[in-house]
């Protein structure tokens, strides 16, 4: 390549050449060099001070600043000084909206008509700008700290009441050293989600960090400052629960978190994209397919390494986390509310309604929930416990706390064929049949149904032998109704002899035989 500076070794090559007395041509041949960068080289030589055998005893270093100290100078013109100043100003002009390159380097030309051309203004602006955005390698200890963060983008799954898709965030989990990462989709960001999800985090690892690092979500720092953030009373009972201490990041400067932020990017490729086709019904089936792809990203090897993630990590830092309290950090809150006329209670911060026994209509109650659970208390007593629900304007109803109308009219929302046929089962055979008639005989299977409910009150009211033998003596009449065997079983008639299998007609002088035909 022109211009292109020459190693130590061809330099000193040179020099040899040059003391055993070959001419610039035959050097060239044997070099491969032009024989203008051999009159160059000899040049500079001769006007370093220096004869061709001190040269050649001199170290590189010292060599290298000899021969160099005035061919690389920087190039560097007067356009280049008029522009430096302006570099920064231009890199933080590309941060807006729409701003572009082009647009940058026309203003810079209308200022500056005699300036690089478009090409030469970008190749600048790119060196600076990798200056500016030097990395510093960072060196983590084992054990020494865990990254959190959420991911900017969120998964879903469609619930299956409604049909309608729910988007989750999702946090992740990072351990710089091993790089052993936990992944798991919320039901939202709030503070006892979030709280939930570190505590099945420090499980997945087993153990806690000596530090947590987290940049300044809403959820744990109340005031953000560069050498002293404040953080929630939660969170610091949070961080002595565990024994590990919380820190935040500086505002705006992810690079504090960069581990976190590379495994948010993993979790989009090795998590995200194998799911982007998967339809699941709720969030525990989502987090157990994140959980089997997190597993395969933990386990697969690092790149140009002969160790995966979850081998350094079971290998040199699971040893040193702190052991873990026997129960998992809980945050409960307490609220109060009044039973509603539907014997409910409502749970403001989901918008979620909780059934009590409707006894206790009218009266204030506290709530005592967390993540998990939700539980009522009247007057220190428990009345109700039920699993969170975080679908917003639902109820969550216990049978047992419904009043006894209530609950026979849920069981006609529950009614169907195989519902009848069921109950009908354990009365009796002909009870089944009777049953099984009505429902085969009508237009519209539903239409049979509060029959169907009647006889099932027949054998609640007579027993199952006598409403059974009712129903053999209405079909060997060849009725099927629920006012027949009502009738039946009201007179008596399912007590009296079994009727006569023979069947004759009696002899009259009216009737006349098959000879009138």
């Amino acid at each position: 390549m022109a211009n292109q500076a020459k190693t130590m070794l061809q330099i000193r090559r040179l020099l040899q050449l040059l003391i055993s007395g070959l001419s610039e041509r035959q050097i060239a041949n044997t070099l491969g060099m032009s024989r203008n960068t051999v009159a160059t080289y000899l040049k500079r030589f001769k006007t370093s001070g220096y004869d061709f055998n001190q040269l050649l005893s001199l170290s590189d270093d010292t060599l290298g600043s000899v021969v160099y100290n005035h061919a690389i100078e920087s190039r560097k013109d007067e356009r280049y000084g008029r522009l430096s100043p302006k570099l920064g100003h231009y890199l933080s002009e590309l941060k807006r909206t729409g701003v572009t390159r082009m647009l940058l380097w026309e203003e810079y030309r209308r200022e500056d008509p005699d300036g690089y051309s478009y090409q030469q203004f970008c190749e600048h602006l790119n060196t600076y700008s990798q200056i500016r955005n030097a990395v510093m390698p960072q060196q983590h200890k084992p054990a020494e700290v865990l990254e959190i963060d959420f991911a900017g983008k969120k998964l879903s799954y469609i619930d299956k009441t409604s049909g309608e898709v729910l988007e989750c965030p999702v946090f992740v989990a990072v351990l710089p050293y091993s790089g052993y990462t936990y992944v798991e989709a919320l039901h939202n960001a709030t503070l006892d989600q979030l709280v939930g999800a570190l505590n099945r985090c420090l499980q997945y690892f087993g153990g806690a960090p000596a530090s947590i690092l987290t940049d300044n979500m809403r959820q744990m720092v109340i005031k953000s400052d560069r050498y002293e953030p404040t953080f929630t009373a939660l969170a610091e009972q949070f961080s002595v629960f565990y024994n590990t201490t919380l820190s935040a990041t500086r505002v705006e400067k992810p690079k504090d978190k960069a581990r976190v932020e590379k495994s948010v990017d993993l979790a989009y490729k090795r998590i995200y994209a194998p799911l982007r086709d998967n339809v699941v019904y709720s969030l525990s089936e989502l987090n157990y397919h994140i959980k089997l792809n997190l597993e395969k990203h933990n386990g697969c090897l690092m790149q140009k390494k002969d160790y995966s993630r979850k081998d350094r990590f079971v290998q040199d830092e699971q040893p040193l986390l702190n052991p873990l309290p026997l129960q998992a950090f809980e945050v409960k809150y307490s609220v109060r509310a009044k039973v509603q006329k539907n014997y409910h209670v409502l749970l403001g911060q989901d918008m979620h309604y909780y059934s009590v026994p409707y006894q206790y209509i009218g009266k204030q109650t506290t709530i005592v929930y967390d993540s998990e659970q939700v539980e009522v208390y009247l007057d220190h007593k428990r009345i109700a416990a039920h699993k969170r629900n975080y679908q917003k304007h639902c109820y969550t109803t216990t049978d047992t706390h419904m009043p006894t109308s209530h609950l026979k009219y849920k069981e006609t929302l529950g009614w169907d064929k195989d519902y009848f046929l069921q109950k009908a089962k354990p009365i009796g055979e002909y009870f089944l049949q009777v049953v099984s008639g009505l429902l085969e005989s009508r237009q519209f299977t539903q239409q049979a149904f509060l029959s169907c409910r009647g006889l099932l009150r027949l054998a609640d009211k007579y027993g199952n032998e006598r409403t059974n033998n009712a129903c053999r003596i209405g079909l060997y009449a060849g009725y099927l109704s629920y006012k027949t065997i009502e009738n039946i079983l009201s007179n008596n008639r399912d007590k009296q002899e079994e009727p006569s299998s023979q069947i004759t007609i009696p002899v009259h002088e009216n009737i006349r035989g098959p000879k009138e035909y």
